[in-house]
């Protein structure tokens, strides 16, 4: 059951109007030549791993963006989606896209040399936004969306998208995440890519083999961070977990296997691309991230957890102030972090029935 609930927190050419998806949830690639990143580099065939759900109508103007969260998969946000829940496809055409670095988009681990492993560079939350922008555009002829929700380092993007392109969606919804990577969650970051770099198997990136020692260092890392102090104190991790489960058998399942199969180089690649991000640092902004927060012109829906660690609710409230059309909505969740991406069922509940309301409001 530990090995099952850590796979929820991780998995998470044109179509004529009217015409559905080859199968709601199949994941296909769209590929980019020669895209350039923002640092300079130029790779020869960016890949964009996505999902689709339901069918774009005649008009085009029913699609919603799922961007993904960390080493996550185009299915991580099905608790978000189906009849009895915010996005239902017979209503919405909802694209669902991964971010490079996951294993499946372009990835240290999947990429030919001279970017393969260690060579990869880094992409920024905005270069993602960016092949995104590009295969809505040339993939399906979309100008314009309904909405852009996104958990985590989804959240991240849905907040780039407000700045960076901030006509394109109607709606921003964000749930456990911020516009820019504060100074703590950096601290937290480097920590965990330094518990698997101290790995002498890692190798500067070069390892011939996992450095299995370093990754689990890299678990009870990020696991001390997952969830509030009350969670483990209440011991809520009984709810998912089978009678005679012990605190160190709920431990060693996020300490042996955190991410299971997981790349060293991936997971430091999407941790670098999570350091960086700053809607602040976007073009004609000059790191002023509260004039970028002041720029997004359309209603935001911000939902952080009450009780994250990854994304501590004082910076959403900070942030919050600068955004113009902001509902401030925090979840009110013991469940830290993975309370953005309905973890348990009364934060689903909470999740589903304020985004389908703050969805339908005019």
């Amino acid at each position: 059951m530990i090995r099952a609930f850590i796979a929820f927190l991780f998995v998470a050419a044109a179509l004529p109007p009217g015409a559905a998806a080859a199968k709601d949830g199949d994941r296909r690639a769209f590929v980019i030549h020669d895209f350039k990143l923002e640092n300079g580099a130029i790779l020869p065939e960016a890949r964009v791993m996505y999902a689709t759900y339901g069918t774009l109508n005649a008009a085009r103007d029913n699609a919603i963006l799922l961007p993904s969260h960390y080493m996550a998969d185009a299915h991580g946000y099905e608790w978000l989606i189906g009849s009895d829940k915010a996005l239902d496809p017979a209503k919405y055409f909802i694209v669902a896209t991964e971010l490079f670095g996951n294993g499946k988009s372009s990835s240290p681990s999947n990429t030919p040399e001279p970017f393969h492993g260690p060579h990869f560079p880094v992409a920024t939350i905005r270069d993602n936004v960016e092949a995104v922008h590009r295969l809505l555009g040339e993939t399906f002829h979309l100008a314009h969306l309904r909405a852009v929700i996104g958990f985590s380092m989804g959240g991240e993007q849905a907040f780039q998208w407000a700045v960076s392109h901030p006509d394109f969606a109607d709606r921003i919804v964000v749930t456990s995440a911020t516009a820019r990577a504060w100074p703590a969650g950096i601290v937290r970051l480097r920590s965990e890519i330094a518990a698997i770099e101290t790995d002498p198997v890692f190798a500067k990136g070069d390892y011939k083999e996992p450095p299995r020692a370093g990754l689990k260092a890299f678990g009870a890392v990020w696991a001390a961070w997952l969830f509030s102090p009350q969670w483990w104190r209440d011991e809520l991790w009984r709810s998912y977990s089978k009678p005679g489960t012990t605190f160190d058998d709920v431990y060693e399942g996020f300490h042996q296997d955190f991410i299971p199969g997981a790349d060293a180089n991936d997971l430091i690649l999407q941790m670098r691309t999570w350091e960086k991000h700053d809607v602040g640092t976007t073009p004609g902004f000059n790191g002023d991230t509260k004039r970028a927060l002041a720029s997004i012109k359309v209603p935001l829906l911000y939902m952080p957890s009450e009780t994250d660690m990854y994304f501590p609710v004082g910076d959403a409230h900070y942030e919050a102030q600068f955004i113009p059309h902001v509902t401030l909505m925090p979840i009110p969740s013991l469940w830290g972090h993975t309370a953005g991406a309905a973890s348990n069922p009364a934060d689903g509940k909470f999740l589903n029935d304020k985004i389908a309301a703050f969805l339908a409001a005019k």
